[in-house]
């Protein structure tokens, strides 16, 4: 574990040089810190997997599916790891075996060691949140996220919003490529635009109202003309419009799929530029202020009205 962390660390810090030198942009060091993740956690699979007492197999049909900021390829410094597992194996012993090995990869990531904690975990995103299994068949995967009405349960709206930042991060390879396929499969069913809309603005405000900012600061993540007010914009595209622009599918990052809806004109192209750099902004205040400390990233407003009137511009004329 300790090896693992170390290793880890040096890589980070290496990133770390880069990014006070100027040397990388803010996409390339999201993209390395997520490609980093993923190698971590295949590796912490191929360690973990041959010291369970009970394998019925010698390669898991195992597969670490990466939600949020590292299924969206925009990993920070201290971000959580958003994940849910799955599998696809027959044998009576699957459940118990897999489950044992999603318990141990969470320890193993997340244990505070000499050498430190590699990730913090958060799984609340797997079907049915907390009172869903640790780990999940990936045919019931399939059937709660197309609510096909067999098991008497399916997927939230917001969790198709939260599968647009989704893939395939380490384990099985095969496995990684039939969640491709289904996740393109579920976000390109058509939808009603009206209820669409109605959907994700009420959990805009349920986030919102779960995350209150009592200070006199500006928080770049959740207040109104920040971060996930662009990032609703984007999934909201991608759900209303993936049907017709499956290139929309691509797991891009929010910066090229906002320019990506503006070339497309589904939103005005110059707009769209304006809130790509406004997120790259964003993004760029968020890894300074967390690399000095900082809880949350909150700053004076004044130092980013012209960032929050623009976002404020494009949820008016996605959302009016």
């Amino acid at each position: 574990m300790n090896v693992l962390r170390d290793a880890h660390h040096v890589q980070v810090f290496r990133l770390l040089i880069a990014d006070l030198d100027g040397s990388v942009t803010v996409e390339h060091l999201a993209d390395q810190l997520s490609a980093l993740a993923d190698a971590t956690l295949a590796l912490a699979i191929e360690t973990v997997w041959p010291t369970l007492p009970r394998r019925h197999c010698e390669t898991p049909r195992f597969a670490v599916i990466g939600y949020g900021k590292l299924g969206g390829k925009e990993l920070g410094y201290e971000s959580d790891l958003d994940l849910i597992f799955l599998y696809d194996d027959d044998s009576p012993a699957a459940a118990e075996t897999y489950s044992m090995l999603a318990r141990r990869l969470v320890t193993w990531l997340s244990t505070q060691t000499s050498s430190g904690r590699l990730f913090d975990i958060d799984l609340r995103l797997r079907p049915d949140g907390n009172a869903g299994l640790l780990v999940s068949p990936f045919e019931a995967f399939s059937q709660y996220q197309r609510n096909d009405g067999q098991t008497g349960r399916g997927a939230w709206p917001w969790e198709h919003q939260a599968l647009t930042r989704a893939r395939f991060s380490a384990g099985d390879a095969q496995l990684g490529q039939r969640f491709e396929k289904e996740r393109e499969y579920v976000l390109m069913q058509p939808r009603d635009g009206n209820k669409l809309r109605s959907d994700v603005l009420a959990m805009r405000a349920r986030i919102l109202e779960g995350h209150p900012n009592a200070s006199s600061l500006f928080d770049v993540k959740h207040d109104r003309g920040g971060m996930i007010d662009i990032e609703f914009v984007v999934q909201y595209l991608v759900l209303l419009h993936a049907r017709s622009h499956p290139a929309l599918l691509r797991n891009a990052g929010n910066i090229a799929l906002l320019q990506m809806a503006g070339e497309l004109q589904l939103i005005d192209a110059s707009l769209s530029i304006k809130v790509a750099n406004a997120y790259r902004t964003y993004r760029r205040i968020q890894h300074r202020l967390r690399l000095n400390g900082a809880e949350r990233a909150q700053l004076p407003a004044q130092e980013v009205n012209s960032e929050i009137d623009t976002v404020g511009q494009l949820w008016s004329a996605v959302f009016s």
